[in-house]
């Protein structure tokens, strides 16, 4: 999601001026008297009133002065994007996916794109989604982008927090191939997908 306010948060008490941000599964506000981290699936109650956002996490309640973003806030933590609709899958999509163990994932993305190639790499796609669990496998980049289309997106899916293969890592990769990397994503509550696309100036070569 990656909204994000200046405004007063007040809990257990204690107030404090500061920034709040809403990113895709946690609600984190960051001030000079208060540091906050809740994640959604602890949250039992959210509920905004007269512009403040009310959030509950183990019986305790975080108040958060937002003005006319509280509604919207308290809708986003009630309906959070589903997998898909992070990674902003489209019905017309020719997509491959190579690597991938999450038969659920596959399932899902078979259903929602018009073409899916699952172990193989197909030409002119759309999409690419490319799992990893070491950083000898990025040395496939360079043919994985000669199969994207223009406008397409390479995923490399990685696990969170694994020592074989970092962020960095994966990100000078796809640097090294001329990819640019525009997004993160959590893929899953073990793994990170990161997006990267072929530069706009570098797609009227192809």
């Amino acid at each position: 999601m990656g909204a994000e306010a200046t405004c007063t948060a007040t809990f257990k008490g204690q107030s404090s001026s500061g920034k709040a941000r809403l990113e895709t599964n946690v609600l984190q506000f960051r001030g000079d008297a208060l540091k906050l981290s809740i994640p959604f699936k602890d949250i039992e109650k959210v509920g905004s009133c007269k512009g403040v956002l009310s959030v509950t996490s183990g019986g305790e309640t975080a108040s958060f002065d937002l003005g006319a973003a509280a509604t919207k806030w308290a809708d986003k933590i009630k309906n959070p994007p589903s997998r898909l609709q992070k990674i902003g899958v489209k019905p017309d999509w020719r997509a491959s996916a190579i690597g991938i163990a999450d038969e659920r994932f596959l399932a899902e993305l078979e259903e929602a794109v018009a073409h899916l190639f699952i172990g193989r790499v197909a030409k002119n796609s759309d999409a690419i989604f490319y799992g990893v669990s070491k950083a000898i496998q990025l040395t496939r980049l360079e043919k994985l982008k000669m199969s994207l289309a223009p406008d397409g997106a390479l995923w490399i899916i990685r696990p969170k927090g694994c020592p074989d293969i970092s962020e960095r890592a994966v990100m000078d990769a796809g640097r090294a191939v001329g990819l640019v990397d525009v997004k993160v994503v959590s893929f899953s509550a073990t793994h990170t997908a990161e997006k990267f696309v072929i530069p706009v100036a570098a797609r009227r070569s192809r």
